[in-house]
């Protein structure tokens, strides 16, 4: 939940729908779904990576699992209660039905230059937030992994030189990033960087950036010095 835009907004479109939820492991969705349907994990089952040139890398399962049903065959027998038949009941099948669907062959369409944005720009006291996630966080898949999570690096809030002195922070100073929902706050760690730019992890213990704050890279926010 905390990877979208807007967590709460999440939430509630959640509690007003009926929802069918493909799990591995509990969650915030597993609360709020109607029906948990337990799935394959990656490594008991086949599928397909997309790499970063956009070509497909098929996989065998590494630790097959007759008992433990992949993501397709699950679909499968949900279309078939609802009377709808997929074509398939496995990642073979699923990745044939895709072949037989083609490629785009027809003209291209020309894009449009982009068209340049003007920054917010930040007073005093303020500063454009920059956000991204750390390798080891608060992410699902190290739900249960507390050494794991012991060597992930200490979250802090980063600002330059020259803002730091502007708010009065020292560096291991505790700052606070704050918005009209929220605020974090975080240990100084005074970096080479532009100025009037505050940086803070986006999902680590202490700074869940989307719920907290509700904002994301590029959105003004205040900070100042706890004290």
């Amino acid at each position: 939940m905390a990877d979208l835009p807007d967590p709460e907004a999440a939430r509630r479109a959640l509690d007003a729908a009926f929802v069918i939820s493909l799990e591995q492991r509990e969650s915030e969705v597993t609360a709020r779904a109607d029906v948990v349907l337990p799935v394959a994990a990656m490594t008991q089952r086949a599928g397909t990576f997309v790499d970063w040139e956009g070509r497909g890398r098929s996989f065998a399962a590494a630790l097959p699992t007759p008992s433990a049903l992949p993501d397709a065959r699950v679909l499968a027998v949900l279309a078939a209660a609802m009377h709808a038949d997929l074509g398939f009941t496995d990642s073979d099948g699923a990745r044939t039905a895709l072949r037989r669907l083609g490629t785009v062959d027809g003209a291209r369409r020309t894009v449009d230059a982009p068209v340049p944005v003007n920054l917010p720009e930040p007073g005093p006291g303020e500063a454009l937030l920059a956000t991204w996630r750390q390798l080891l966080d608060l992410g699902r898949a190290q739900d249960g992994e507390p050494n794991l999570a012991a060597t992930a690096r200490p979250p802090v809030a980063r600002l330059s030189a020259a803002t730091a002195a502007e708010i009065g922070a020292a560096d291991g100073e505790p700052v606070s990033v704050s918005t009209e929902r929220g605020t974090v706050t975080l240990p100084l760690a005074v970096t080479a960087m532009p100025d009037r730019v505050v940086w803070l992890p986006r999902n680590s213990p202490g700074s869940t950036v989307a719920t907290t704050l509700g904002s994301g890279t590029g959105a003004v926010v205040r900070i100042g010095v706890e004290r």
